[in-house]
């Protein structure tokens, strides 16, 4: 049994089953026509479904490897990269907030080379910027307010 495979595919079996349970709370609708509650039921119904796949895999699986190293650096910095864009994207704007997240993400590995952080990030924010403003028009502040 690897007890992580199993511990990680209860996780996400939890994890499913609160967005199914909190989707049962608005209308579904049709496949045709779909409510507030049908893109939640279905992924997390997809969720709990790979989550009880992982579990089973690790139930029936040889014994794993030992837990390694975890990366507290990569952990800290990608946590500060989401919360540093949810708590600023309407104040300093799309643009640069996406950017300081793209490098706070790309400064998480420890084999990244400065330059190559901006340029990553300098693309992604482009990407992003013409994808989400532009492509999808979703509404958010290009620079500040």
């Amino acid at each position: 049994m690897r007890r992580a495979d199993v511990l990680s595919g209860g996780i996400f079996v939890l994890i499913g089953g609160l967005f199914v349970v909190g989707s049962l709370g608005y209308d579904r609708g049709t496949p045709l026509r779909m409510g507030p509650g049908y893109f939640p039921l279905l992924a997390g119904t997809i969720v709990a479904a790979l989550g009880l796949a992982i579990a089973g895999k690790g139930l029936f699986a040889g014994s794993g490897a030992p837990f390694e190293r975890v990366p507290w650096r990569a952990a800290g910095l990608i946590t500060a990269a989401v919360l540093f864009f949810g708590f600023f994207v309407r104040r300093l704007g799309f643009v640069p907030t996406a950017l300081v997240t793209a490098l706070l993400t790309a400064f998480a590995s420890s084999r990244v080379r400065p330059l190559t952080a901006v340029a990553v990030a300098a693309g992604l924010t482009l990407a992003a910027t013409l994808i989400f403003l532009y492509g999808l028009q979703v509404r958010l502040p290009l620079w500040g307010w």
